[in-house]
């Protein structure tokens, strides 16, 4: 079993001196006979748990999609993953289940998950994600024994274009961004805090004062839990000095309150509009990285940066901004030839 103890799970003594295993949840309670550790004991432990679950989510029947997607959203393995990746899978999950919530596990195949990544080919970052959501659901239950087969094995998301995935913005873009929202506005300290700290927007939206000690930044960011360190340059310090900023977060709207990811990025995208560029929280990220990687930036430092590992991302800039100097120098050395 997992450590910490999974949820509901409780162990007491007979008077015999025997420990025995219960599951307890909304008034229920349920004796769990196999072995604790063993295989047996997480089958009827995740049972048991489906079988407990609140009264407006108790209809799914076992051995269903529904069911599977119930017991998943239950376990220890749910509740450690970060509150974006649940909001993300759980879009993805709500859609399934509406259209085979009700199908037997067994109906499953690399098939299905094939023809579910077609219908997203249109859109291919949603496929990936569909992808992503059912090969975590389907691995677990393989770990747990729920099922005996990944339907999601072997089975890839569709290529993705080379001029597919979110534009990056270009210095022409940020300089019209900046003479329609100059300093002292609410849309400047926006574009400076994610052209500035290189955060994604959830965690822009997060980022205030309480963060900032000595002049150095310091939040856990929301996608994947890393702790970024980044110092306050004079730039934006001089942004958020002239604000208008809020009490708990740098981003505020127009009467200084907090602002959720979704509503930050459509006000965003207005005050985009009016300066004449289409751009996206995200493409702001992807210009601070090839600013970065342009001067110099090394992979672990892009890492520590923008909360990236495995080298992967980094990679990718640094890749880029090697090919822009080589390519610079190889001319250079042309005309110096000639």
């Amino acid at each position: 079993m997992p450590r910490p103890r999974p949820p509901y799970l409780s162990r007491e003594v007979t008077r015999h001196g025997k420990p025995v295993w219960y599951l307890r949840r909304g008034g229920k309670r349920f004796r769990i006979k196999a072995e604790y550790g063993t295989p047996e004991f997480n089958t009827e432990y995740q049972t048991a748990l489906a079988a407990c679950q609140p009264a407006a989510e108790n209809r799914a029947t076992a051995g269903t999609l529904a069911w599977l997607i119930q017991c998943l959203r239950a376990s220890a393995a749910w509740q450690v993953r970060s509150e974006a990746t649940r909001a993300k899978w759980d879009g993805i999950y709500r859609q399934v289940l509406k259209a085979a919530g009700n199908a037997p596990l067994s109906a499953i195949t690399p098939k299905s998950i094939r023809v579910g990544l077609e219908r997203r080919a249109h859109t291919p970052g949603q496929a990936q994600h569909f992808l992503n959501a059912m090969r975590a659901l389907f691995r677990w239950a393989l770990k747990m024994q729920l099922v005996k087969n990944d339907p999601t094995a072997g089975v890839q998301a569709p290529a993705r274009r080379r001029d597919a995935g979110i534009r990056v913005w270009t210095e022409e873009d940020v300089a019209a961004y900046e003479k329609r929202w100059p300093i002292g506005t609410r849309q400047r300290v926006w574009l400076d805090v994610l052209l500035y700290t290189g955060l994604r927007r959830g965690d822009a939206v997060l980022l205030g004062r309480q963060h900032v000690r000595d002049g150095i930044a310091t939040i856990k960011t929301e996608k994947t839990g890393t702790i970024v360190t980044i110092p306050i340059l004079p730039i934006l310090a001089e942004t958020l000095k002239a604000g208008p900023c809020g009490d708990l977060s740098f981003v505020a709207g127009a009467r200084g309150q907090p602002m959720a990811k979704p509503s930050f990025s459509a006000e965003f995208a207005m005050a985009c509009r009016a300066a004449g560029v289409l751009g996206s929280p995200h493409g702001v990220r992807k210009i601070a990285a090839t600013r970065a990687a342009n001067a110099g930036a090394t992979v672990p430092e892009l890492e520590a940066t923008f909360g990236w590992s495995g080298g992967k991302m980094a990679s990718h800039y640094t890749r880029a901004a090697d090919r822009r100097h080589l390519s610079k120098r190889a001319m250079h050395k042309l005309a110096e030839q000639k």
